[in-house]
């Protein structure tokens, strides 16, 4: 394990290239199990790992991407995960001899965790385990975990990797060629998430060529310090002679050596379409090359799915939105009580647009199950707003839910100098890989000195290191104190961060309106103090981003302060109109019931949209007009704000949700009268690919834009297909795929369909097809993406029915 460590710092090492398809070259069948290989055919995998490391692999990549009992139940060999994961490593073992580097493979489950899918995260991380475990007997160097789509999933395998072995661990996730993984998640967000983690590597494999992976991790290496891993697909998949195949040259796959290499990428292999002769050139390449590199230093990042926000350095001081707290908020507590949480919805949507960079979750209530109430509450504000999260409990295992429900890098707000705290919080925060905030304070109370709270902050820094967190990850509250008590006091803190952040080169955070409780037009005092304690180092304010007297303080001091370069977001707030006097909400017109409906949808209100279907019928409105005029214009402001990138998959999913629930109510009335015709589909994974998630997504979206569709799953024989297709007499049929060995088979069952006269509409798409690809095979129809398809699905049959 130390060699393996070591030997990243000394040289960059190349990684061995694409499994799955010179397995398919050598007796695969489509549809086969790769990874059952190991067992009945060793002879062929050994043969390859052999090819592979005599191209000049010092890493070779095992048998097992899918090895979890989820993807081997597909082939009914889920009792045997322990034996095929140790066979892999055995075999790559006995290639690799002394020369090379056995890395283990872990592939993802196919399943979305909660609440994009009904995956929990405990669950998720025993069913990483038993892979993990029997690398770890078996004798792995390294765990690597390879073309992630979700986030959360990657975290659950990452936790594993760290909980049941010692291995050094590699992470990559597959973007598209927008950026974004799946759901949404930017190379920024993935590597600052996973950083916080404790792995290795971190970087990107598949989807993309050399060119595109070389982007994506430029953007990894703006936000993280560790060293990066290019594992890029020979080209762009194409149609030749009936077989895919992937044009990429092996001298094409060098292309961006020098800018690799100056990028800190310490590893460099292939994925897709890669072969021994591209990694010999990937090999030969880097003979002769400087391949020294000084990792630039480790900044305090934050992260949700989709954003990050630095703090500390020369970032702008963060704005962490307070107003998600029960205290003296009736309604809020009586939410959690009933386990709802439109309140958090709504918060983090209102703080998020009036400034906050950052939002704090505080569910702690009488009568509430706090863990179950912070892990909702995570999901609801992680739903409504791009901001990373401050989980704020005293509850261990609160906070442990919390950070369980997590996208991404959270702030744990807090720990205290007290021995207790410290022991129950640090170990959550480096298992679960996020930041903390330490409160200047510790058995006997706050200090009333500068002196007495740094003092504090080194007792915390100290256990920090201890307990694995860096540096950069511990952020100190100085404790703004009320003057009404103790005047002398807020002098003391102003002089506490400045000495924080000198002496101890920490950042620093406070809850500043505490230090104008009790006064009169305290906005007054607490915006000066505001002001003056960012001049003396505030890093984070936790405040209420509502409050314009506090917000203007902020921004003033920004422009002063240089961290608002050219006065841009001064300018782009002030040089508008002048900010209405009300507040966001008042004195808005009520919406009518139809733009209620559309606002639920838009807003995932999964639990309010039930009782506005049953107002909207008690009016006297059409069911059919509910659907149109209400609920289907929200779900049409969801894909247009999708397709703009104000959104992402897994809001789009909790809207798609929310329509559900409306039409399940919906549908009994509809039946009463004429529900309209807009057509039959039958969606479908192609034989051979057991991957089934887009295609989920797609039939979601076409139920709840009325279509009736027909799902025969995944690996679906194309006799099926063209059997179903007429028996049913559907309008369309929509095929998936997700794997390049088994594109040939949409080409194969539109063929079939053809022959059979079935006269239909084909529609296509999967991460591996493209346009160019569906116009090949004869398809009628491509779309990137679920709400592509359904837009595309409804111009196509809009002709055919009445």
């Amino acid at each position: 394990m130390a060699d393996f460590r070591q030997a990243i710092r000394e040289k960059v090492l190349v990684l061995d290239g694409a499994m799955g398809t010179m397995l398919q070259e050598r007796g695969l069948k489509a549809g086969g199990c790769p990874e059952e290989m190991n067992l009945t055919s060793p002879e062929v995998v050994e043969s390859i790992h052999r090819e592979y490391r005599e191209a000049g692999a010092d890493i070779l990549v095992t048998n097992s991407f899918g090895g979890s009992r989820v993807k081997l139940a597909h082939y009914g060999l889920e009792d045997r995960v322990r034996q095929i994961n140790a066979r892999s490593v055995e075999l790559a073992r006995k290639a690799a001899g002394d020369s090379s580097f056995v890395a283990a493979s872990v592939g993802p489950t196919g399943r979305f965790l909660e609440p994009v899918g009904d995956a929990g995260f405990d669950e998720m991380v025993e069913i990483f385990g038993e892979q993990v475990r029997a690398f770890n007997e078996a004798g792995a160097d390294l765990v690597t975990l390879e073309t992630f789509l979700d986030i959360r999933e990657l975290r659950a395998a990452v936790v594993a990797c760290k909980e049941f072995s010692a291995l050094p661990v590699m992470a990559l996730m597959t973007f598209d060629d927008g950026g974004r993984s799946v759901l949404g998640t930017p190379p920024e967000a993935a590597a600052v998430t996973l950083e916080a983690l404790g792995i290795d590597l971190v970087g990107s494999n598949c989807g993309l060529g050399v060119e595109g992976i070389y982007e994506l991790l430029v953007r990894m290496r703006s936000a993280t310090s560790l060293p990066l891993i290019s594992q890029a697909n020979a080209g762009l998949p194409a149609l030749r002679d009936g077989q895919t195949v992937f044009p990429g040259t092996p001298e094409e796959m060098t292309a961006y050596h020098d800018r690799m290499l100056a990028l800190g990428v310490r590893v460099i292999g292939g994925c897709c379409g890669t072969t021994p002769d591209h990694i010999r050139a990937i090999r030969g390449a880097l003979e002769g090359k400087d391949l020294s590199w000084t990792a630039p230093p480790r900044r305090c990042i934050l992260s949700s799915r989709t954003a990050v926000v630095p703090i500390g350095g020369e970032a702008p001081c963060a704005v962490i939105g307070e107003r998600i707290n029960p205290t003296g908020k009736k309604l809020y507590s009586a939410e959690l009580r009933e386990g709802k949480t439109a309140y958090v919805r709504r918060e983090a949507q209102e703080q998020a647009a009036a400034g906050a960079a950052l939002l704090d979750v505080n569910c702690g209530a009488p009568g509430v199950d706090e863990p179950a109430a912070l892990r909702r509450a995570v999901f609801a504000a992680s739903g409504a707003t791009a901001a990373p999260l401050v989980l704020d409990s005293s509850d261990p295992a609160a906070l442990e839910e919390g950070l369980k429900a997590a996208d991404g890098k959270v702030l744990i707000n807090s720990v205290s100098g007290e021995q207790k705290s410290l022991r129950a919080v640090l170990p959550l925060a480096r298992k679960y890989g996020a930041a903390v905030i330490g409160l200047a304070l510790d058995g006997k109370g706050i200090p009333k000195t500068a002196e007495g709270r740094l003092q504090v902050a080194r007792t915390i820094l100290e256990a920090a290191r201890e307990a694995g967190l860096p540096k950069e990850d511990v952020i100190i509250d100085c404790l703004a104190l009320t003057v009404s008590a103790e005047q002398d006091q807020a002098l003391q803190t102003l002089e506490a961060l400045r000495r924080v952040r000198q002496e101890l080169g920490l950042a620093t955070v406070l809850g500043v309106s505490n230090i104008s409780f009790g006064l009169p037009r305290r906005p007054v005092l607490s915006s000066a103090f505001f002001a003056m304690a960012l001049e003396a180092g505030l890093c984070a304010a936790i405040i209420n981003p509502k409050d314009e007297r506090m917000m203007d303080a902020y921004r003033a001091a920004m422009v002063l302060l240089g961290r608002d370069l050219r006065a841009e977001t001064y300018v782009e707030i002030y040089g508008q109109a002048p900010p209405p006097e009300a507040s966001p909400r008042t004195g808005e017109k009520p919406l009518g019931i139809r733009e209620a409906l559309a606002a639920a949808v838009l807003e995932g209100d999964r639990e309010g949209i039930e009782q506005l279907v049953e107002k909207a019928l008690a009016e006297g409105i059409a069911p059919l007009a509910i659907s149109s005029e209400g609920l289907l214009p929200g779900l049409e402001e969801v894909g247009r704000r999708f397709g703009s990138g104000q959104m992402f998959l897994p809001q789009v999913m909790l809207s798609a949700e929310t329509m559900q629930t409306a039409f399940a109510r919906l549908k009994p009335e509809m039946r009463k009268g004429d529900a309209p015709d807009l057509g039959k589909i039958l969606m479908a994974t192609v034989e051979g690919d057991i991957h089934d998630i887009g295609k989920n997504i797609v039939c979601t979206l076409l139920e709840n834009y009325g279509f009736e569709v027909v799902d025969l799953g995944k690996n679906v024989p194309a006799e099926r297909i063209v059997e179903q297709a007429r028996a049913l007499e559907v309008d369309a049929v929509g095929l998936s795929a997700l794997m390049t060995t088994t594109l040939n088979q949409m080409e194969i069952t539109i063929a079939e369909l053809r022959a059979a006269g079935i006269e239909v509409f084909t529609m296509v798409g999967g991460a591996v097809v493209t346009q160019d690809y569906a116009d090949t095979i004869g398809a009628d129809l491509y779309a990137v993406d679920a709400l592509e398809a359904v837009a595309k699905i409804k111009k196509l049959l809009g002709g055919k029915k009445p």
